[in-house]
């Protein structure tokens, strides 16, 4: 059985799920990547519009509550903003818990700026997130 690894943002509707689909294409022989939300929505388009353009298919993926996670053994939570981190519920089964601020790719006004915002946001977050999967369950 691999290692569960579960990311957490507000919605589990861009960073979170973004996070899910980059940790499986990554890392998916080794690991097992979850994401979730402290009030679940939808996986917004231009997320899965902005991993397709890397080769990454997260059509399928959906948007899921905490709630259905807080009993699950997981090796690693991640929350990726600060408002679900200030929110997330104990994991009892959790090994550990580690905070990584990404800015809330909602914040660009013009759709061009936004769908830019949100690339830069996918390569920062594979490149920071692998690297943090692979140091904190010594991969």
């Amino acid at each position: 059985m691999k290692p569960g690894v579960l990311i957490i943002c507000t919605g589990n509707s861009m960073r979170s799920q973004m996070a899910e689909g980059l940790l499986r294409a990554d890392l998916g022989d080794q690991i097992e990547a979850f994401s979730a939300g402290i009030h679940p929505s939808f996986v917004h388009p231009q997320v899965i519009s902005v991993l397709r353009d890397v080769g990454i298919d997260i059509s399928r993926q959906r948007s899921k509550s905490v709630e259905e996670f807080v009993n699950t053994p997981m090796v690693l939570v991640i929350t990726v903003c600060d408002h679900a981190a200030d929110r997330c519920p104990e994991f009892p089964l959790a090994n550990k818990v580690v905070h990584c601020a990404y800015p809330d790719p909602t914040r660009q006004r013009d759709h061009k700026d936004a769908y830019e915002s949100l690339a830069a946001l996918r390569d920062l977050m594979r490149k920071e997130l692998r690297e943090l999967v692979i140091k904190e369950l010594d991969l």
